[in-house]
């Protein structure tokens, strides 16, 4: 064994011996380590482009109402993917829930593309309730979104639960109570005239009640919000649609007038009875207003996302689903995100 000797030139005394050997070990245990901490650091998060999310509105889910066959969003994913969007995601959430309860749904499947796909962020697209939903993942994790974008979404609103639930008279309230309960496939009220859980489900839209989401649920910094809203009826849009800076992919429908599918046409008629207010049959444009408001497109509130089964919005409207949602992502696109 090799022994290293140090002697002291202070004092009559001599230090102890010191085995190099052992210095040597000594010095490769802290360099092994040293390199062990720098490997096991995680990898950093991808940037933009970030994966689309595709947030479905009230009743809906990946197969639309239960129909086992057709999803919410009409061929919208295989479309995306055929322009190159390869990440594109459609997670499903209870369908008949508040957007408190529904958004933390929807932030778990958020959090679980993020851990599989290793981006920082995703950009959310929101239908209906789909929007509202978005905006409580932002708000809970505005580190997680990258953009919010609503399409027909009632911020504001609907008038249509104040009068299905009664909180606001009208004589046509049992049209209007007909049609919604087509649309969910499920009943309002029981036999007797008691409130279902539809009933409860709806609540959740009326006016005042989106006052108390809208302070609770406010915009979170880091995160660009957009908004699109829709309007039928043959309505031109007017103020309500009115946009200062909208993309050329909003304005080149301002010529389209759509005819209102058969199953909105009640619901639609009692919106327009509010001072003529352009609407999509569920939302009026004025309520579907957040952040950046881009304009309002020719579709009602189904042809928003394709429905039924991918039918066209009228012989008279051009409007197509699907090159619209192509759209909105190349925005997302232009703007980084």
């Amino acid at each position: 064994m090799r022994w290293l000797w140090w002697i002291a030139c202070v004092g009559c005394g001599g230090a102890a011996p010191v085995d190099a050997d052992r210095v040597l070990d000594a010095r490769t245990i802290v360099e092994d380590t040293s390199t062990s901490v720098v490997d096991t650091a995680p990898p950093p998060k991808l940037g933009p482009p970030y994966p689309i999310v595709l947030a479905h509105g009230f009743f809906g889910f990946e197969d639309f109402a239960g129909a086992g066959f057709l999803s919410y969003f009409y061929g919208v994913k295989a479309h995306l993917a055929a322009t190159g969007e390869a990440r594109v995601y459609t997670p499903a959430v209870d369908p008949f829930n508040s957007s408190g309860y529904r958004g933390k749904q929807l932030a778990a499947h958020i959090e679980k593309i993020l851990e599989d796909t290793g981006y920082a962020r995703v950009n959310i697209i929101g239908h209906s309730q789909g929007g509202l939903d978005a905006r409580v993942v932002a708000h809970d994790h505005p580190d997680w979104i990258g953009a919010v974008v609503t399409i027909g979404t009632p911020h504001d609103g609907v008038p249509l639960a104040d009068i299905a639930l009664r909180i606001q008279p009208h004589s046509d309230a049992e049209r209007v109570i007909d049609t919604l309960s087509k649309l969910a496939g499920r009943a309002l009220y029981d036999s007797v005239g008691n409130e279902t859980s539809m009933a409860a489900a709806i609540r959740q839209f009326a006016t005042e009640a989106m006052k108390s989401f809208n302070s609770k649920y406010t915009d979170a910094f880091g995160v660009q919000y957009f908004s699109i809203a829709g309007r039928t009826g043959l309505h031109s849009g007017g103020a309500d649609c009115a946009a200062r800076d909208a993309p050329l992919f909003i304005t080149r429908w301002n010529a389209e007038l759509d005819p209102t599918d058969p199953l909105l046409r009640p619901t639609e008629t009692v919106l327009s009875g509010f001072a003529n207010a352009p609407n999509d049959g569920i939302v009026r444009a004025r309520d579907a207003h957040w952040g950046t408001f881009l304009g309002c497109i020719p579709a009602d509130h189904l042809d928003q996302m394709g429905q039924i089964a991918g039918d066209v919005p009228g012989p008279t409207n051009s409007f197509r689903h699907l090159e619209f949602y192509a759209d909105v992502v190349k925005l997302l696109r232009a703007k980084g995100l």
